[in-house]
C-alpha cells in the first residue's frame, strides 16, 4: 500500500517536471523505481508510465509538433533497434549512465557540440540513433536528448511537443525490446500500472499548464540548469554502481 503510494507520488511529480521543462522526469523516475522495486518491475512500470506521460503531452501540445523532425529521427532509431536486435541482451547500465550524464556537460564545454541542432536532418538521424540506444540501455535518455534541442531555433512549446512525440516512440520501442525480444517478465499488479498511467496523464496536464508561465528565455535557462544537475547525478550513480559491482 505504502509502496504503491510512493510510486504514484513519484509518477505525478516527475510527469509535472517533464511537462514544464520537457525532460529529466523519466531519468528521475527510473532511479526511484529501480531503488524501490526489482529491475523487471521498474522496466515495465517505467515504460508504461513514460509512454503514457509523453503520449498525453504529445496530444495536449499536438498543434506545436514539428513533424519534419520525425522522419530522420526514425531512421536513426531504426538503426539503433537493428543493432540491439543482434544483441538480445540486457546491457550494463552503469557505463551508459556515465556516458548519458556526461554528454550534456560536453555539449556546454565543447564548441563543436554546441552546433548540434535537431532541425538539421543529419543531426536528427544521429539524435534518433543515440537517444534510442540510450533508452534501450538505461531506460531513460532525457539528458542526452536535451542536448539536441537547446540550440535549435524552436520555441518552448515546439521543443516540449516534439520531444514528447519522439520519447513516446522510444518508450514503446523499449517495451517491445525488453518484453518481446529479451523476454523480461514482471509481476506488476495491473491496478498499479493503470493507476500510474492515469497519474502520469494528470501530471502531464499540470506540467503543460505550468509551461505557459515561462517565456522562452526562462525556459532555456531553467532547462540548462536542470539538465546539468541531472547529468551530474547520472554520472555519480553510474560510478557508484560500477564501484559496488
Amino acid at each position: 500500500m505504502w509502496l504503491a503510494l510512493v510510486i504514484l507520488i513519484a509518477v505525478l511529480g516527475t510527469a509535472i517536471l517533464s511537462g514544464v521543462i520537457g525532460m529529466a522526469g523519466g531519468m528521475i523516475l527510473m532511479a526511484i523505481l529501480v531503488t524501490l522495486t526489482p529491475v523487471p518491475t521498474a522496466m515495465v512500470l517505467h515504460g508504461a508510465v513514460q509512454a503514457m506521460s509523453n503520449g498525453s503531452r504529445t496530444y495536449f501540445l499536438r498543434q506545436h509538433i514539428v513533424y519534419r523532425l520525425l522522419p530522420p529521427y526514425l531512421v536513426g532509431a531504426a538503426v539503433a533497434v537493428a543493432g540491439f536486435l543482434g544483441l538480445t541482451v540486457i546491457p550494463d547500465t552503469a557505463v551508459v549512465l556515465i556516458l548519458v550524464g556526461a554528454f550534456p556537460w560536453l555539449g556546454r564545454l565543447t564548441p563543436h557540440l554546441h552546433g548540434l541542432d535537431i532541425t538539421r536532418p543529419s543531426t536528427a538521424v544521429a539524435c534518433g540513433a543515440l537517444v534510442t540506444a540510450a533508452q534501450l540501455l538505461a531506460g531513460a535518455s532525457g539528458p542526452l536528448l536535451d542536448v539536441f534541442y537547446l540550440h535549435a531555433n524552436l520555441n518552448r512549446h515546439q521543443i516540449i511537443a516534439s520531444k514528447a512525440l519522439t520519447q513516446t516512440i522510444g518508450h514503446l520501442l523499449k517495451i517491445g525490446y525488453y518484453g518481446v525480444v529479451v523476454g523480461v517478465t514482471s509481476e506488476v499488479p495491473s491496478t498499479l500500472i493503470v493507476a500510474s498511467m492515469a497519474t502520469a496523464v494528470l501530471g502531464a496536464r499540470i506540467g503543460t499548464r505550468l509551461l505557459d508561465r515561462f517565456d522562452d528565455s526562462s525556459f532555456r535557462r531553467l532547462s540548462g540548469y536542470v539538465i546539468l544537475s541531472i547529468g551530474a547525478a547520472c554520472v555519480a550513480k553510474g560510478v557508484l554502481d560500477l564501484a559496488s559491482g
